[in-house]
């Protein structure tokens, strides 16, 4: 599961970088620029994009460190102060996912005895090593997966001439937008076929606009 969701989010990554980069340089193209600001406008949307998502990324993760943290200390407290109250919620909590009385009340105490915090760490927070936050990598991995998705746009306006770069920036990106869809759609178990014509349409809807605003400023 754990995998599946880090799957997720670099597709929707990915997905991102693609979209925002891929309309950014349509809209630049469509207004007959030169090679030199399609590049500069591609790479600055790359760079900005990418760090913008690992910013945010950051934040949002930190953010959910430090709520962790603090449960935790909380959880600390309160095992140093009333020990049997802790240990009869955690026979509580054993009771409610079907074991009976007396054997929920052994099983949380051999576990308070083991590993009081992390017993209630992972059975009545939900946390887990496995599944702590880590804004640094969290972070790192936005940026990558947005890197990636808006790689492709780039390197397209930089290989073709000016003239092709509109329509041809505008195809791989929503090809590689309908691949994305459909991978994510089955990294998740949904139907690919909808996910993919629900991203496709709207990638074209965001290019046909920024290719429009690119030709309203053709002076």
């Amino acid at each position: 599961m754990e995998k599946l969701g880090w799957l997720r989010a670099a597709v929707l990554g990915a997905n991102d970088g693609t979209l925002s980069t891929g309309s950014l340089i349509v809209g630049v193209a469509s207004s007959h620029a030169s090679r030199g600001s399609i590049l500069v406008a591609g790479l600055s949307a790359l760079l900005a994009g990418a760090l913008s998502m690992a910013a945010g990324e950051y934040v949002s993760v930190s953010s959910q460190s430090d709520s962790e943290r603090a449960d935790l200390e909380r959880e600390k407290k309160e095992l140093a102060t009333d020990w049997d109250a802790e240990t009869a919620e955690l026979a509580g909590l054993y009771r409610q996912r079907g074991l009976d009385e007396p054997l929920a009340h052994e099983v949380a105490v051999a576990l308070m005895k083991h590993d009081a915090l992390g017993a209630h760490a992972r059975d009545e927070l939900g946390l887990s090593e496995a599944t702590a936050a880590r804004p640094l990598e969290a972070a790192f991995a936005s940026a990558v997966a947005f890197s990636a998705g808006a790689f492709f746009p780039v390197m397209v306006a930089a290989l073709l001439p000016e003239r092709q770069v509109s329509w041809a920036v505008s195809v791989v990106s929503v090809v590689l937008l309908a691949v994305l869809g459909c991978i994510g759609a089955l990294a998740g178990g949904a139907n690919p076929l909808r996910a993919t014509l629900r991203v496709t349409f709207w990638g074209v809807a965001a290019m046909l606009v920024t290719g429009g605003v690119g030709r309203l400023f053709n002076f």
